[in-house]
């Protein structure tokens, strides 16, 4: 894929899905926080996909759903020391850590931003060591609106200078792609395939990233 890399100055990245195996993630939510809960509670598996999945539908989209502090409240349960449980899952995506040290190479100004809490940021770099190749590392937790949200963006922009003529952005959620379409940001990029352990997913109106490798022609 051909990037229009002299139009690009700012590379913005979400974390969860794009440059690390989105397989973590459903794994804890999907597996082992409901067997987790299960067993806290004294009730069985099934009641406790019963009672967690609606909760889960409700506040998708939303700050509160990456909250680790709103989820642990609510569920009674230290969702920190869970996600510690399942750690060793956490994994980068192919060629990842090659595509960004590409791009500072270029010189490129290239922005973490994603919708982890502040919690589930510093678990991941523990295992992955991503830090020292952004120019920042941001939370839409810090901003307290989602990336699905114009106003994370408005609030990106006054902190980071950023023109989004002139950015590129990638994301495997849609909907936050489009939230970022509609702020104007010029070249968007999906995930093909987000978790490695489930097969490729439609990304409808967007182009999307297969190869970590293939984006860096012409950079």
């Amino acid at each position: 894929m051909l990037l229009p890399w002299n139009t690009i100055d700012t590379v913005l990245l979400d974390m969860d899905g794009t440059l690390l195996d989105l397989h973590f993630d459903n794994h804890f939510w999907l597996k082992h926080l409901p067997q987790r809960y299960a067993e806290h509670h004294g009730v069985s598996l099934e009641l406790a996909e019963a009672e967690l999945l609606p909760l889960f539908r409700q506040h998708a989209g939303t700050l509160n759903w990456y909250c680790t502090d709103f989820w642990s409240r609510e569920l009674k349960l230290s969702i920190r020391d869970l996600k510690h449980e399942v750690a060793h899952l956490i994994a980068l995506r192919p060629d990842a850590d090659l595509f960004i040290q590409a791009l500072r190479k270029a010189g490129k100004q290239v922005v973490l931003i994603t919708n982890a809490h502040r919690d589930s940021l510093s678990l991941k770099l523990e295992r992955i060591e991503l830090a020292p190749y952004f120019d920042r590392l941001i939370s839409s937790h810090d901003y307290g609106f989602p990336k699905e949200d114009q106003q994370f963006w408005h609030a990106l922009q006054q902190d980071i200078e950023f023109a989004p003529e002139r950015s590129l952005f990638i994301d495997d959620s849609l909907p936050i792609l489009r939230s970022a379409a509609r702020f104007g940001v010029a070249q968007l990029l999906a995930v093909r395939q987000p978790d490695s352990q489930a097969g490729p997913k439609d990304t409808e109106e967007f182009a999307a990233v297969e190869d970590y490798r293939a984006l860096l022609q012409g950079l």
